[in-house]
């Protein structure tokens, strides 16, 4: 009995601490979805409800968590050139903020996108916008305009912001 009694207190103790851990680290909004109003499983739909009837007369403002973000496909490989010698090469990972549900206008356009974007970035890199210090605050948020303009001068309004998800500079041998 003695040998049953450890691993089973040993589970209780961590299925407890599990449980504890997730109620602790559960956003509030998503807690009390989860809980209800009352605290209780039952009343859990009554917030959306509420939401539902007020959602005619209450306006949501455009914020991040009423965004989707499209991730394009591939990453982009910009040369930096140098003495009209590659001496570097950029690899960013870039992102769309767009309204729900527009990601599939995103990937319909991604070719266009994908040329406008690269010659942004193109410009950016022949005006020494990766040289030095290229993750500046200024200099990141430049690009990140040029990109911003371009994608609305393809897109509209469709495209809220562009995010720059990974940058790497990478020197080449020579």
């Amino acid at each position: 009995m003695k040998k049953l009694l450890l691993p089973l207190l040993l589970a209780l103790v961590g299925t407890g601490g599990g449980v504890g851990a997730a109620m602790f680290l559960l956003p509030a909004a998503e807690h009390e979805e989860a809980l209800g109003p009352c605290g209780d499983v039952e009343g859990a739909g009554a917030p959306e409800a509420a939401e539902e009837e007020a959602g005619e007369e209450e306006v949501v403002a455009d914020g991040p968590s009423t965004n989707e973000y499209a991730k394009l496909n591939n990453q982009f490989v910009v040369p930096v050139v140098r003495e009209g010698q590659a001496d570097a090469m950029m690899l960013l990972s870039l992102s769309i903020e767009i309204p729900p549900g527009q990601q599939s206008v995103i990937f319909a356009h991604e070719p266009r996108l994908r040329d406008v974007f690269l010659q942004v970035l193109f410009d950016h890199s022949n005006v020494g916008g990766f040289e030095g210090n290229f993750t500046a605050a200024a200099n990141m948020r430049n690009m990140r305009d040029a990109l911003r303009a371009a994608g609305r001068e393809v897109l509209g309004d469709v495209v809220k912001d562009v995010l720059v998800t990974d940058i790497v500079r990478q020197r080449l041998q020579g």
